[in-house]
């Protein structure tokens, strides 16, 4: 395994290419940052989902009023808009038997900037990742990865891991797979093949897995980490391109150091570790931000430094620059065009920094 980012890679990023606005700040626990027009006036809004908090919110693009989507909630930890509505996991936690997972359809009363209306739908012990996905004829599917399986226990959590969707409208369970053993962190959705269908791909103990729809099989991509299981495999996982080239990048292992980026060489996805630097890495997104044709990689850490980094590929290295420098404990981020300039932004939420933070592409 080859460390290729060197020390003489490592280059900031100047103020004149990324602008940094901080949007909110108090919000104990900041765990996910959905973007979705909750108004629809043609401008994305930020919906701030914090762990520690009872409200679930959202902040009105661009003055970035607050308004309180649902109050006396308890441990939230991911919600996906579908149309008019939003989907919550709440109730979480690591361990299994403590962790019911309630999933929850929110719905406006008219007016998004009062008080939604919340029904529960559904319990999945350590539902953990949300996700919206199309799978039929552009229907909307919601996918909820559980993070265990109902009766693992830490540190190794052995079980199988459930996926499911509900599709909206009818919220009913629907399995995907059972096949996925121990922890499953991380969720991408894409469609893999190009056939007008959603995909999905997993990050956890095992590596990187395919669920290719409608059948739903399953198809190693990478095995990840080759250490030793728990700490072996994939944490976050997602996909970029290289001109027509796909590539992967990952977080590994489970909360890792490393950010791995794999690029498909021979039918096997080569694995290259770029940066082992992290500290409790927890976010991985992609996006062309300098309209090259080639995606850069954003990735962002909880643990001490609590930084944001972004990875350019300049010739065959990966370069690494600072988008935040110890002021975002980035749990997790998100890229959308905020400011409406045609030009990628990236949003981002911290755990230990309790804020939200939107950076604007120059």
């Amino acid at each position: 395994m080859r460390l290729s980012l060197l020390l003489a890679a490592i280059l900031p990023l100047t103020a004149a290419e990324f602008t940094a606005h901080t949007v909110a700040t108090g919000l104990r626990g900041g765990y996910q940052v959905v973007v979705a027009d909750l108004n629809h006036d043609g401008k994305p809004d930020l919906i701030a989902l914090a762990s520690g908090m009872p409200e679930l919110v959202w902040y009105e693009n661009p003055t970035w009023e607050r308004h309180v989507i649902a109050g006396g909630l308890s441990r939230m930890i991911n919600c996906a808009v579908v149309g008019d509505e939003i989907v919550l996991a709440s109730e979480f936690s690591n361990q299994a038997k403590d962790s019911p997972g309630v999933v929850s359809v929110l719905r406006p009363n008219g007016d998004p900037r009062q008080p939604w209306t919340v029904t529960e739908i559904d319990r999945l012990p350590t539902s953990h990742r949300l996700r919206v996905a199309k799978i039929d004829g552009g229907k909307p599917i919601v996918v909820n990865a559980a993070l265990t399986g109902p009766k693992a226990e830490a540190p190794d959590y052995r079980g199988q891991t459930p996926l499911v969707y509900y599709r909206a409208g009818e919220w009913k369970r629907q399995t995907i797979s059972e096949q996925n053993s121990g922890l499953v962190h991380g969720i991408w959705i894409i469609d893999w093949d190009g056939d007008g269908r959603d995909d999905i791909l997993t990050a956890g103990f095992e590596g990187i897995h395919l669920f290719h729809a409608p059948d739903w099989k399953r198809t190693e991509i990478a095995k990840g980490d080759p250490a030793p299981w728990p700490k072996s495999g994939s944490s976050d996982v997602a996909v970029g391109k290289l001109g027509r080239e796909r590539f992967l990048a990952a977080i590994e292992p489970w909360h890792g150091n490393q950010l791995a980026i794999y690029r498909q060489r021979g039918g096997s996805w080569q694995r290259n570790v770029i940066d082992d630097k992290l500290v409790d890495g927890h976010t991985i997104v992609t996006g062309d931000f300098n309209g090259d044709g080639n995606d850069e990689v954003v990735a962002g850490y909880r643990g001490a430094g609590r930084s944001v980094y972004i990875y350019s590929l300049e010739g065959e290295k990966w370069t690494r620059s600072t988008l935040d420098d110890g002021g975002m404990g980035a749990a997790a981020c998100a890229v959308a065009d905020i400011s409406g300039d045609k030009k990628i932004d990236v949003v981002c939420i911290g755990s230990a920094t309790a804020n939200l933070k939107w950076y604007e592409n120059r």
